[in-house]
């Protein structure tokens, strides 16, 4: 269990809600003892062999990071991660994925997080695999799908580098076959790159997604509790969905095999 250990300093989230929020309705000090006390109700609740001594502590630090977060206005990559391993540790698996969902959006290179985020998509009962042509774009392009936005802005900093190099040997000592095959291919890795980052930046702004929060909730095609069920079976706590339309008290959701159906909004909620 040492992946679930808590990691966050407080330090670091002082400074970064600091630089980057400012306080919102509890001060400083309410954060550090909300802080502390969510750190020693995990810590005790790792240690305490009694089920149901063990599930209040989790609820206790849970309780006290949500606060942190909605009461303190807190939006951290390690905050949202050490909540995410609450849950998950309390067997509320839809709440842990969306949680590690919003770590990962905040700090996509984050190897804990990606590991645990994949362990706990593991546990799902929902097993809904990508359309073929899905999982091909996703082998062909890998890059795009495994490398986080950081690495791919890196690397398309590095290409750009690499064309204005070897334009400039070019213009001092001419056209070599290797210099020209170099250049050109730098070229093309800027744009493959930076094509990927900005597609990438599009989806963030433009699509929303969500996590299946309730232990099971049976999908509809209409936005009403008398249409049919879309599927057989219910979903289940921890499937994802793309939110394609909202309206009062429903969601119109869309999931990686792009079936569409409506699920009730207090069923499930968006990152």
């Amino acid at each position: 269990m040492k992946r679930y250990c808590i990691r966050l300093l407080f330090l670091g989230i002082t400074l970064f809600c600091t630089v980057n929020t400012g306080w919102g309705k509890i001060s400083s000090e309410q954060v550090q003892d909300l802080f502390v006390q969510a750190n020693e109700a995990f810590s005790a609740a790792n240690a305490e062999t009694d089920p149901t001594a063990r599930e209040r502590l989790y609820d206790k630090a849970i309780l006290s990071f949500e606060r942190i977060i909605s009461e303190g206005q807190i939006t951290n990559a390690k905050l949202f991660y050490n909540l995410a391993n609450a849950y998950l540790l309390r067997k509320d698996l839809g709440r842990a994925i969306l949680n590690y969902r919003r770590a990962l959006r905040l700090d996509s290179a984050d190897a804990n997080i990606k590991k645990n985020l994949a362990f706990a998509r593991s546990r799902r009962q929902d097993k809904i695999e990508l359309q073929t042509e899905q999982k091909v774009l996703q082998t062909l392009f890998f890059w795009h799908y495994d490398f986080s936005l950081r690495i791919r802005f890196l690397l398309a900093c590095l290409s750009f580098a690499g064309v204005c190099i070897g334009l400039t040997v070019m213009v001092w000592r001419g056209r070599g076959s290797l210099l020209l095959s170099f250049t050109v291919l730098s070229g093309v890795l800027v744009a493959c790159f930076i094509s990927s980052v900005g597609l990438d930046m599009r989806q963030q702004q433009q699509q929303a997604y969500g996590v299946v929060i309730a232990s099971e909730v049976v999908a509809r095609q209409g936005d009403g509790l008398n249409y049919p069920a879309s599927f057989k079976e219910p979903l289940h706590a921890g499937t994802e969905f793309r939110l394609l339309e909202k309206r009062p008290g429903w969601f119109y959701i869309q999931l990686a095999d792009e079936s569409e159906a409506w699920i009730q909004d207090d069923k499930g909620q968006e990152i």
